[in-house]
């Protein structure tokens, strides 16, 4: 199931579904109000004047939490139509029951802890944030346009148009997307893709609205909007993915209301019982009840799962992996199958020569020699591949044609050389025919080479897998997860490549129309079901799968249909994002278990009569911020080998 952002909304103990700016102002008003309290402390007895200073602490100290609340719990209950209270009007409760027996301290030293821990928890939720929202600072706003006579004159860059042509100088951040028309330059795109190495570009490379140039100058034409840029895509994933919390943050807001009402309805009733049960006296068994309010806050339980998510997040969009939402992110960690497209995902993306075979060795540089001059004249996809192979070694006297239904022919002197699939002949020695058709089992693309109409040579070439994926599918079989690879190409092609990584299941001869039900289906047979495509002709499954996963350098497509981005061809990418998000899992289990454990530890004292509310206070927030910074390991980057 995907969540939207009215499902997974921030959970309330912090921002109770808003943000709240404090600014300054609060935390001078705290400040004056902590001052206030030593010197009421310092007093050498309790007088109707320390009373009043204490109050004054409470007041100032305490404002802020204390009308959020109350205007909260108004706002949220006149919404919903019912009763909806928040932790802050149990504390804001606690501290006037504090004061009507007597105890201005202990009130004006809870509000004191309280709202100081809560200082303390946003900025340690920020910290989270901070680290996502610093890529909003790399976000350019200015670009040297050249203009008709040649000169350079700097503009806004949303006052770009398709077709400009820009000057880039050393050091600059480039302004936007485009092609480099002319220069050369390494380029740091780490903002982009995450990674640390530039990435050299020459004339005709693509570059990124956002990446640092390096030391040389270049022009560039600008081939996109401000507003559809790469980059301009990315801020974008990064506010859905702060505003799209996780699954147990969802379950948390929601239970966090239906505790804070359970626990207004219980401590009228203690303070009621107990005097009973235990031949307390009315005022301790108010004192009690008003130390059982503090100490039952669900403050930590509301902090369990938020900052962790975040943390999480943000740590991942440091290393070019971002999500929508932190949802998809929690449940990663609950997948049971993994589908790949192959093309670009699992494989290089392009075909590789991996099998020769000569007729007559002796020859073989000759042969080689020429198949490298002919292909050098050739614009097949396969030319490259072969060239990688081949190296001219000396420049031949050749009239290449490319011929329809002949392929790529040469003549030289009384040799006529001929390059194409095996169907373009009709007789192969036994030697070469055994090599062809044991290759083309392998699901290999096979061609010929002849000389003098007599097949002399036979080349295997095939997409091979990339060297990284062999690891993500033995990590993703150690976790227990079924692994699916769906593609277009034939059968045979998909098994070889299953073969070599040992992925448990292929689909093949697929259209790109029938990949959703293929995921559909796998849902069905296994459960949470994540898809990791190229965003374009992936599209329908990258949408029907619980996560999609888009490879590639930032693609349009992929960014608006994929649930995840990765920003490069790199598979350890999503093997780290799964270690993290089951990482979330642990941390978030552990905190709730904590934050329960305390809660219950502090109502056995209280009732035992060995709490009182400044320790009460200290212990329950106390344990807030350890689950806070808990959650805050997941800044510290993993290992993979971990």
């Amino acid at each position: 199931m995907k969540y939207t952002k009215e499902e997974t909304s921030i959970c309330p103990h912090h921002s109770h579904g808003k943000e709240h700016n404090h600014g300054r102002k609060p935390i001078y008003f705290y400040l004056f109000g902590l001052v206030i309290y030593f010197i009421a402390f310092l007093m050498p007895m309790t007088t109707w004047l320390t009373n009043v200073l204490f109050t004054v602490t409470i007041l100032f100290s305490g404002y802020h939490v204390i009308l959020e609340g109350i205007e909260e719990t108004i706002l949220d209950t006149k919404k919903l139509k019912k009763f909806h209270p928040n932790v802050h009007i149990l504390m804001t409760l606690a501290a006037i029951g504090a004061c009507l027996i007597g105890d201005f301290n202990e009130g004006a030293l809870l509000i004191l802890i309280f709202s100081g821990a809560h200082f303390l928890e946003e900025y340690a939720e920020g910290k989270s944030r901070r680290e996502i929202t610093n890529l909003m600072r790399l976000n350019p706003t200015e670009a040297r346009l050249i203009q008709a006579d040649g000169k350079t004159k700097k503009v806004e860059v949303s006052t770009l148009n398709i077709g400009d042509h820009l000057k880039v100088l050393p050091g600059d951040q480039v302004p936007t997307d485009g092609i480099l028309l002319e220069g050369r330059s390494a380029i740091d795109e780490s903002p982009i893709t995450g990674e640390s190495m530039p990435n050299e570009k020459s004339n005709g490379d693509e570059v990124f609205g956002g990446t640092i140039n390096g030391q040389a100058t270049f022009t560039m034409k600008v081939t996109k909007e401000s507003t559809e840029t790469v980059f301009s895509k990315i801020l974008q994933l990064v506010e859905e993915s702060q505003s799209n919390l996780s699954k147990p943050a969802t379950k948390i807001k929601k239970i966090e209301p239906i505790y804070a009402k359970i626990v207004l309805l219980i401590v009228p009733i203690f303070i009621l019982v107990m005097p009973v049960l235990f031949d307390w006296s009315f005022q301790t068994s108010f004192y009690r009840g008003i130390v059982l309010l503090v100490t039952a806050s669900p403050c930590a339980l509301a902090a369990s799962a938020v900052p962790a998510t975040l943390s999480g997040i943000s740590n991942l969009a440091k290393r070019g992996v971002l999500f929508k939402g932190g949802a998809y992110f929690s449940n990663l960690a609950d997948s049971q199958v993994v589908a790949f497209d192959k093309t670009g995902t699992l494989t290089k993306g392009k075909p590789s020569v991996t099998d020769i075979y000569f007729l007559d060795d002796d020859k073989k540089e000759q042969w080689g020699n020429v198949i490298a001059t002919m292909e050098k004249n050739a614009n097949h996809p396969l030319a490259e591949a072969l060239l990688q192979e081949f190296k001219q070694t000396e420049i031949l006297p050749l009239e290449v044609t490319n011929k329809i239904g002949k392929g790529l022919v040469a003549n030289q002197e009384d040799h006529y050389y001929q390059i194409g699939k095996p169907t373009l002949f009709r007789h192969f020695p036994m030697s070469i025919k055994e090599k062809k058709d044991a290759w083309e089992k392998e699901g290999k693309t096979v061609i010929c080479f002849s000389d003098n109409d007599q097949v002399v040579a036979v080349i295997a070439l095939m997409d091979v897998p990339d060297e990284k994926a062999k690891g993500v599918i033995s990590y993703l079989k150690d976790q227990g997860i079924h692994t699916t690879m769906i593609t277009g190409d034939s059968k045979h092609t998909g098994e070889a490549v299953c073969k070599q990584l040992n992925i448990d299941e292929v689909i093949g001869n697929v259209l790109p129309e029938n990949k959703a039900e293929i995921l559909s289906n796998l849902k069905n047979r296994y459960g949470t079901t994540i898809m990791i495509g190229d965003g374009i002709n992936d599209a329908p499954a990258l949408v029907e799968a619980d996560i999609g996963f888009a490879m590639g350098e930032g693609t349009d497509v992929a960014m608006d249909v994929a649930d995840a981005v990765i920003m490069q061809n790199d598979l350890t990418k999503f093997q780290y994002a799964h270690k993290l998000s089951k990482k979330l899992s642990r941390i978030v289990w552990e905190n709730i278990i904590f934050a329960m454990a305390i809660v219950l530890l502090l109502s056995i004292l209280n009732i035992l009569g060995k709490m009182d509310i400044g320790i009460g206070v200290l212990a329950h927030e106390g344990s807030t911020l350890v689950v806070i910074l808990n959650g805050l390991r997941l800044l510290r980057p993993l290992q993979l080998k971990e």
